[in-house]
């Protein structure tokens, strides 16, 4: 009862005469400097020290009284102080998301409504293969085959491609697991934005716009070379000044030097043809690239068919080579050197990743055709590597065109060296094809996440295509195969 009395008399005293609640004032407006944690109404509140001057009470709601006064928390009173911690929380979070700065994420729902925008959805499963095997098959099957042979593994060149496509079928994995959550274009730059935030894409999507349109000039190099040695077999010969760049290396140590010519003009203009080809819709170069890929699988199966009854068996011994002393030249050690280098070889199932906004079905289709194409490409792989190793020693396949020089070896063969020959320039107009079409989407999903200018993300209205972004890969790749 005394309590209750006690307490009775402080209410009286704070509601004075009259019964009138008094106006709070805030906190800070009420806090004094020295003031020590002031008193509470709550029975169970813990008492503060005074200090002299008049005790201070605060109520729940963060009020300060002096004098003795207490004060009332009511609802309205309690809906402001959630106000104010909403509001401090607030604050909080956009401080952490502006210190977070470069390293922030985005969410894979906020990525995959990014994913809607206009581009058409027509790829299928076949098509999505495709795109992966006509990427992947390039000029390594007819280059690097021999020179990994002859240097490094000997016969054993098949257990290299054996690991190499190990080594792949685990990238291929990770690929395909987050095509299947964030269904949209970009490829590892979206992946890496959505998992290890805005820095790692920053830096991955410059890597990826080096290495495709790096790619697609330097194909077009390699192509240019392919149909001048085709055009001189036919008594056709171009003039030096339009089949060289004015730039090349100098021999030695002299660097850059100028040749005096004006450019490659074959590489010039079939990098301006899959450009255009890339600029009037996806479903033009989906169905081009569907049917040089068939050609190319086609002749590297005659290849493979028709070279396994020349083979050798004798030229398989030994299987693998004795090491000379020098790591990686032959041995179990050159085995493993020779898989790092056909490993590149396998490189480009990640473009099946990058037109996941025009696949049907992306969340199955995209996974499913950056496996298969891998697959696919292993198997023609091993094939060709076995073949070739038998149809003449692994000692004579250090030159530059090993695939020429086993069909030359047996004279049955030789009508086999022009097919061979259209193969590789088929599968290197392939190639540049996907490429040009993975590098503009990747500009295009940089210029969304407004990495890049929103000029980068603008797709053409009646053909579907990233129009402007196509026009720069076109323009970058220009420069490097008819200047370099």
């Amino acid at each position: 009862m005394p309590q209750l009395s006690r307490h009775a008399g402080q209410l009286r005293a704070v509601l004075g005469p009259g019964g009138a609640v008094p106006r709070l004032a805030p906190r800070g407006a009420l806090e004094h400097a020295g003031a020590a944690a002031p008193l509470s109404l709550h029975p169970h509140a813990r008492r503060a020290r005074g200090d002299g001057r008049g005790s201070l009470r605060r109520d729940r709601g963060g009020c300060d009284l002096r004098d003795d006064r207490a004060a009332i928390a009511t609802p309205a009173r309690r809906r402001g102080a959630h106000s104010a911690r909403v509001a401090r929380h607030e604050r909080r979070h956009r401080a952490r998301a502006v210190s977070a700065g470069l390293f922030a994420v985005k969410a894979i729902s906020a990525a995959a409504e990014a994913g809607e925008q206009p581009l058409i959805r027509v790829l299928s499963l076949p098509s999505l293969t495709a795109f992966g095997i006509g990427s992947i098959i390039g000029t390594g099957i007819f280059v690097l085959t021999g020179t990994a042979a002859a240097n490094h593994a000997g016969p054993a060149l098949v257990i290299s491609f054996l690991l190499a496509g190990c080594a792949g079928a685990f990238a291929a994995l990770s690929y395909a697991e987050l095509a299947s959550m964030i269904p949209i274009a970009g490829s590892a730059y979206s992946y890496a934005y959505a998992t290890l935030g805005e820095l790692a894409a920053w830096f991955i999507g410059w890597n990826l716009v080096l290495e495709y349109t790096f790619s697609v000039g330097t194909v077009a190099i390699g192509w240019s070379a392919y149909v001048v040695s085709l055009l001189a077999q036919f008594g056709i010969h171009l003039p030096e000044a339009l089949i060289q760049a004015p730039i090349d290396r100098g021999p030695g140590d002299v660097g850059l030097i100028v040749t005096g010519a004006v450019l490659n003009l074959p590489a010039v203009l079939i990098v301006a043809v899959v450009a255009y080809i890339c600029y009037i819709g996806i479903r033009q170069s989906a169905a081009i690239n569907f049917a040089f890929v068939v050609l190319k699988i086609a002749v590297v199966l005659g290849f493979v068919l028709l070279g396994a009854g020349f083979v050798n068996r004798a030229n398989w011994h030994p299987f693998v080579p004795a090491n000379t002393g020098h790591f990686g030249h032959f041995g179990w050690s050159g085995v493993f050197a020779a898989a790092g280098i056909m490993f590149f070889a396998f490189i480009g199932f990640d473009t099946v990743s990058t037109c996941a906004q025009e696949a049907r079905n992306p969340r199955r289709d995209v996974p499913l055709g950056i496996v298969s194409s891998l697959a696919i490409c292993s198997v023609l792989y091993v094939a060709t590597a076995l073949v070739l190793t038998g149809m003449v020693p692994y000692s004579d396949l250090d030159v530059a065109a090993p695939v020429a020089l086993a069909i030359d070896a047996h004279a049955e063969l030789r009508w086999l060296g022009l097919p061979v020959k259209l193969g590789a320039i088929v599968a290197m107009i392939s190639v540049m094809l996907v490429m040009t079409v993975g590098q503009a989407r990747i500009f295009m999903a940089m210029a969304a996440d407004g990495l890049l200018p929103s000029w980068f993300a603008s797709v053409h209205p009646r053909f579907h295509t990233p129009a402007h972004s196509t026009v720069v890969t076109w323009v970058g790749a220009t420069l490097i195969g008819g200047l370099l």
